[in-house]
């Protein structure tokens, strides 16, 4: 490389500098998409996702909006029987038969069989297994598992006829081992309730289980059954006794404290994710948790939440919406908190499991960031540029200059042996 390719190079170093340090600052200037990107995000190919729905939330678009379906206990569960009479594997029977005088096949002493001395003779203890069945003296194999206990005695009554003497049946559930709930969750104390013919229901199983941990008001009720998961807030049961509804066996029951949650981005005072209580909270209550907006910073005029949406609730939704995998659109709520009105339309608007709360950067406060960013990065790396320049000039010239040196010192002493 010659040297006139090095000072081209050393001129050029500090202009290099400086685009490389603007194209730095310009790629840092953002925390996320402005208010006009994010406005224009319904339009054909401006967004990722195609059919972005953008609605502006006012009092017009609340009273229009439909009211969504609730998935309540008593719609979903109905009504059950009680099931603590149904027998099954793992139960524990007593039976007890009566033979009337003279007894002939359950009698201690036939010699004493008359009236007075009938009395019951209790069999021991029957552990029901996987066959469903239990062995009865004189009765055989008497299957009993999916049968009541009323049905389990007149069989065995009806096998005894011809061999004992009007015998009578009585058969009792020692314990429950088949027909349980399993309550779980934030209780006290997790267990498995058996149930009984009394027909135990969601806030029984609550109370078996010491009941929950944290307040009513934020706790939800989850109930398991045939596949199906259906949830309520634990006040909501409380104060509708049609929401108690009896539970079968093979439910589980979870007590879930603050099940929810929303995630606040962008110029927010808090940028994180935060759990909310059962009964639910408006988007003016999300916007108190996170610290409202960061002053000097966010775009009042650019506060939006991002959902994905029931279509049933977008009835005005365009014709290139892509639904997700569960069926729901993407849509993107506008609030304009310079509008005073929007404050009361915020209190009606309640916020759903998964929302996006995303505030975007003013764009002055977007400026003064581009700014500093350039007087903390660009100037640094411009003085660096200067620096290396004129090290690249020094040495490109160091060459001719130590000859220079030399030629003189020469000339020098030549001049002092002339005059000698």
């Amino acid at each position: 490389m010659t040297r006139l390719s090095y000072r081209r190079i050393g001129a050029r170093l500090p202009r290099l500098s400086l685009m490389a340090a603007l194209l730095a600052t310009a790629a840092c200037t953002s925390v996320g998409p402005s208010t006009q990107r994010v406005a224009k995000a319904g339009e054909a190919g401006k967004a990722s996702v195609q059919g972005i729905q953008v609605i502006r939330l006012n009092e017009q678009m609340i009273a229009a909006r439909p009211r969504p379906a609730m998935r309540d206990f008593a719609t979903g569960l109905g009504s059950s029987q009680a099931v603590g009479e149904t027998v099954g594997p793992g139960d524990v029977l007593t039976v007890s038969i009566w033979e009337a005088p003279p007894a002939v096949l359950f009698s201690s002493n036939p010699q004493m069989s008359s009236v007075d001395t009938s009395r019951a003779t209790a069999l021991p203890e029957f552990v029901v297994g996987q066959s469903g069945e239990i062995s009865v003296p004189f009765a055989g194999m008497v299957p009993v598992a999916g049968r009541t206990l009323d049905a389990i005695e007149r069989d065995i009554t009806q096998r005894l006829r011809g061999k004992a003497h009007l015998p009578q049946v009585a058969v009792r559930l020692l314990r429950n081992q088949s027909a349980n709930v399993s309550v779980v969750g934030d209780v006290n104390q997790s267990t498995r309730m058996p149930l009984t013919p009394k027909g135990e229901r969601i806030l029984d199983a609550i109370a078996a289980s010491g009941g929950t941990k944290a307040a009513s008001e934020k706790t939800a009720i989850q109930v398991s059954r045939d596949g199906q998961v259906y949830m309520m807030p634990m006040s909501a049961v409380i104060g509708d006794p049609s929401q108690n509804v009896v539970l079968r066996s093979g439910d589980i029951v979870t007590a879930l404290y603050q099940p929810y949650s929303f995630t606040a981005l962008g110029s927010a005072s808090k940028s994180q994710e935060l759990n909310f209580e059962a009964t639910g909270i408006t988007l003016a209550q999300a916007m108190g948790r996170i610290g409202g907006l960061q002053d000097g910073r966010a775009d009042a005029k650019g506060v939006f939440l991002f959902r994905w949406e029931d279509p049933a609730l977008v009835p005005d939704r365009g014709a290139d919406v892509m639904p997700g995998p569960d069926g729901r659109i993407p849509v993107i709520y506008r609030v304009d908190m310079r509008d005073p009105g929007t404050y009361f339309v915020m209190q009606k608007f309640l916020i759903q499991d998964k929302d996006v709360l995303y505030i975007s950067t003013n764009p002055v406060a977007e400026a003064q960031r581009v700014f500093s960013l350039f007087a903390s990065t660009v100037l640094p790396l411009v003085a660096i540029g200067g620096l290396i320049a004129l090290i690249v000039a020094h040495t490109v010239l160091a060459g001719p200059i130590n000859r220079f040196m030399a030629a003189t010192s020469a000339l020098s002493v030549c001049g002092s042996s002339i005059r000698l």
